[in-house]
């Protein structure tokens, strides 16, 4: 991944149908507002909104006249999803070498941009042929319509099979204080190993969405740490992500204008080691092992 990246990612998933519904000048206010506390990457996929938040995206984008170089683009491609916008009979995946290109040429014109920074895969397919993929990704890299290739949800084993044939920069995981596996079960260890960026879809987990035994402990604790440090429990969280040596890069689904301005405060902050190990803690309800 390049280091022109910023090291927080602003998900547009819940910006459209699928969320918040915002018109052009309230996504405009948010792009303003993530490039103003130098959070400069923006994480698409062609579902988003049911296929209509990269164009929702694209036109607030091309009224605004930021350089292209200022900003990066992420999107995803792979599922094909039921909806009005779509006439398939039933959810499913397709990486054949026609829909990846067809896929990175709507998105292009959806976000009105020249070209992607990241694509990545969504979620891998049991049917996936990992030459395919690589002869579209090549095509894509060679004409200048993806800078960087990379996989979502994927496994270490399931990334050897794509990385036979093509390289692979990067990988978009479900990873939070609620949701531990990838730090347990060697897939960011897998990631550290073969200089794949970690990237953390629902970094927040599940603390504010449901109420049980799990999160009811992880509230209790991030109150008394809010104290201690003076942050919200949302930046506790994301610190907790941050910390860890693979140098994740969280995808923050916030939409609020506040709470995209309070994540300056993250710049030189870090939780202190029995801090981070009571949150782990906490999460599993018991003494680590």
């Amino acid at each position: 991944m390049s280091k022109e990246h910023s090291k927080l990612i602003a998900g547009t998933m819940n910006w459209g149908a699928w969320g918040r519904k915002f018109n052009i000048s309230a996504i405009q206010e948010r792009i303003e507002t993530f490039l103003t506390e130098d959070i400069t990457t923006f994480d698409h996929a062609d579902i988003y909104g049911g296929y209509t938040t990269e164009a929702d995206f694209g036109n607030a984008w091309a009224k605004m006249h930021i350089d292209r170089k200022d900003v990066q683009f992420i999107t995803k491609c792979g599922i094909k999803y039921v909806c009005e916008e779509r006439d398939y009979s039933i959810k499913h995946y397709d990486y054949t070498k026609e829909h990846i290109i067809w896929s990175v040429e709507n998105s292009l014109k959806n976000l009105q941009t020249e070209y992607i920074d990241v694509l990545l895969l969504h979620r891998p397919s049991p049917l996936m042929e990992t030459e395919v993929i690589a002869e579209a990704v090549s095509e894509l890299k060679n004409s200048g319509k993806i800078r960087v290739f990379g996989l979502s949800n994927f496994t270490p084993s399931q990334t050897d099979l794509i990385k036979k044939y093509s390289s692979v920069a990067c990988n978009q995981i479900q990873f939070s204080a609620t949701h531990l596996e990838p730090m347990l079960n060697g897939e960011l260890d897998y990631m550290a190993l073969h200089n794949i960026q970690p990237m953390a879809w629902n970094p927040l987990g599940s603390v504010y969405k449901e109420a049980i035994p799990q999160t009811i402990r992880l509230r209790e604790l991030l109150q008394k740490l809010t104290v201690k440090y003076g942050v919200s429990d949302d930046l506790l969280l994301l610190a907790w992500v941050l910390k860890h040596p693979a140098a994740i890069q969280p995808v923050v689904g916030t939409t609020q204008i506040d709470r995209i301005k309070n994540l300056k405060k993250l710049q030189g902050f870090e939780l202190e080691l029995e801090d981070w190990f009571a949150i782990w803690t906490e999460s599993i309800g018991t003494k680590i092992p």
